[in-house]
């Protein structure tokens, strides 16, 4: 019998050393299915252009689904991304499917909404390297349906083409980006949902400690953690958090990902280290738990991922025809 709902609180396996305590900069959310809020039809419109539109860039090349493709799950594949100019960015693209729910974006969480990350990409040197928000306003402003539309989508500003309401519209399509899986069934009570291997899988994830990290129903995105709590992780280079807040204790530590759709989202981890499902559960259960898991929890596991796979509604992520100008 699986009780979902605290989700938290399962005894941890032992390990060599013992793991400090998960660490929380933000209150995680309450365990139990998230709904997405109806949003203003005019914003999603408006914002699912500007998702596609590549003249949001410095090159006129890269759009926010350069990197975020829609049509592979909201990752572009690589081990780290490559972005304005051909540079290789240092991360990698994190899915934007169901981002929405997770309590910060990026992977040092330094944005809080999916609103303010796509404000933040747009002018960001190694992303859309736009050299300042009045080089996006100029740009939407030579396009007259833009024009148009933010004047219908945002009639009470003053200026209503402005960096955070591209921000704002965008994030709006993006907070449709939501995939419903045979888990979100299962946590909905729906046991059989799941097979009896995937449960077994679930059993052994609960049981060895990974769900205090990756809690809640997106299993993950409702803290930051460090990764290599008990054992180094062998990737020293990116600090994490660190090199936002300067505070010693944010090192390597990053925001802890959803697990939906993981079997879709490879390569993983902050750096993509491996594209393999099954080593990234191995080198979880090491850097953070200190233990070393057999091959047949290790397939249990993978195979309960597996369920977290839900197909995004195809009509809303078709790729729209972008109005002429500019």
């Amino acid at each position: 019998m699986f009780v979902i709902a605290p989700l938290l609180g399962c005894a941890m396996a032992p390990s060599p050393t013992p793991a400090p305590p998960p660490r929380n900069d933000f209150v995680a959310p309450q365990m139990i299915a998230e709904s997405v809020s109806p949003q203003d039809p005019n914003r999603v419109a408006l914002g699912r252009l500007l998702f596609h539109d590549p003249r949001l860039s410095k090159n006129r090349q890269v759009s926010c689904n350069s990197c975020h493709v829609l049509t592979r799950f909201g990752i572009d594949g690589k081990a780290t991304s490559t972005v304005w100019g051909a540079q290789s960015g240092r991360r990698n693209v994190p899915s934007i499917f169901n981002a929405a729910t997770h309590l910060a974006q990026f992977w040092d969480g330094r944005a809080l909404t999916v609103e303010m990350q796509a404000g933040e990409a747009m002018t960001n040197p190694i992303e859309m390297a736009m050299p300042n928000e009045a080089a996006v306003v100029e740009a939407i402003s030579r396009v007259p349906r833009y024009v148009e539309m933010f004047q219908t989508t945002f009639p009470g500003d003053d200026q209503p083409i402005s960096v955070r309401n591209v921000g704002e519209a965008i994030g709006a399509f993006e907070r449709g980006l939501a995939t419903t899986s045979r888990w979100d069934k299962f946590i909905a009570g729906d046991h059989a949902a799941l097979s009896s291997q995937e449960k077994r899988g679930l059993d052994v994830f609960m049981q060895r400690g990974c769900i205090a990290c990756h809690a809640g129903p997106q299993v993950g995105g409702t803290s930051l953690q460090k990764v290599g709590a008990v054992f180094p992780w062998p990737n020293q280079a990116d600090k994490g958090r660190l090199e936002v807040t300067r505070f010693e204790p944010d090192r390597m530590v990053f925001k802890v990902p959803s697990l939906k759709n993981v079997t879709e989202t490879g390569p993983y981890f902050h750096d993509g280290s491996t594209s393999s499902l099954e080593v990234a559960i191995r080198l979880m259960a090491f850097h953070q738990l200190g233990l070393e898991i057999t091959e047949a929890e290790v397939y249990a596991i993978a195979d309960w991922m597996r369920s977290m796979t839900g197909e995004p509604d195809p009509r809303y992520i078709a790729a729209p025809e972008l109005p002429p100008g500019g």
